[in-house]
């Protein structure tokens, strides 16, 4: 890989490294289904009038954005305005890791290795340690909404599998626009007229800004140069990047958010980014050895 390509792989981890900050601050002024709406609608627009729809069944797109987007997304806004710190979360959102190796082991009947078992084992350890330091900054809900977010997601590579060949540019703003649907629908019925229209009249520069960062930045940037690198080279060269995302994740909160970072937390990255990495690369790196 080229010096260029591998600079552009760590522009996206840091891309998505920092998203997390901008959802927090989104959120001190947007609720949070709301936020998740607007998300898609902007995404979507006015690109859907240019872009053409990807050639796959409409019911497998209406799973994609309702699952991969509207659900993920509610949750991880959800879990982080009911008490998820920005750090924990870009570290409880990589499981979904585990939770695809899980579902294809139900649904599709794939065996998962003994190197997947283990790093799977070792998370969990992390997760673990998380559950047992909650309080205001990381409650309950907050926890439980990103373990489901980390699932959804799991699902959602699942459904990626039947969606092979196709325009991501085209999946993205398509499946964007068929998310903000219905996240409109449950905004009005869960938050209300009057909230939607508090969070449009009070919205701040910074929320402002950091809806922009989270709809282009994130979505079209952060994920248009990740398609582009799988298009370029081998999965397993390019997706063993994102085990840096949740330290992008935590370092950039405590330094603009003001987190804290004790040491328990540090412990459940290291179980948790250790057992991705066994996950990831515990096999080829046994091989390498063995030779």
């Amino acid at each position: 890989m080229p010096i260029s390509h591998l600079l552009l792989a760590l522009l996206v981890v840091l891309i998505w490294g920092v998203n997390f900050i901008f959802v927090k601050l989104a959120l001190q002024d947007i609720s949070p289904l709301f936020l998740c709406a607007i998300r898609f609608l902007l995404a979507s627009m006015p690109a859907i009038f240019f872009i053409k729809r990807p050639p796959i069944p409409f019911r497998i797109l209406m799973l994609y954005g309702l699952i991969v987007f509207a659900l993920q997304f509610s949750l991880v806004f959800i879990g982080m305005n009911s008490g998820m710190t920005a750090g924990m979360a870009s570290l409880l959102m990589q499981v979904q890791i585990f939770f695809s190796m899980l579902f294809a082991a139900i649904l599709l009947k794939e065996v998962p290795t003994a190197w997947q078992i283990v790093g799977a084992l070792i998370s969990f350890i992390g997760i673990g340690l998380v559950s047992m330091h909650l309080d205001h900054s990381i409650t309950w809900v907050g926890f439980t909404c990103l373990l489901g977010a980390a699932a959804s997601w799991g699902i959602g590579n699942l459904l990626g599998k039947k969606i092979r060949g196709v325009n991501m540019i085209a999946l993205v703003v398509w499946g964007s626009f068929v998310a903000s649907i219905p996240m409109f629908l449950l905004t009005y019925l869960f938050e209300g007229k009057e909230l939607i229209i508090h969070g449009v009249h009070l919205i701040s520069w910074s929320s402002a800004l950091s809806l922009l960062y989270i709809v282009y930045g994130s979505t079209w940037i952060g994920y248009g140069l990740w398609n582009w690198l799988l298009s370029k080279y081998p999965v397993g060269t390019i997706v063993p990047f994102t085990l840096l995302v949740p330290i992008v994740g935590m370092l950039s909160s405590v330094l603009f958010l003001n987190e804290s970072l004790e040491l328990w937390k540090i412990i459940a990255a290291f179980f948790v980014i250790g057992g991705l990495c066994i996950n990831l690369l515990g096999a080829k790196l046994f091989i390498k050895n063995r030779v």
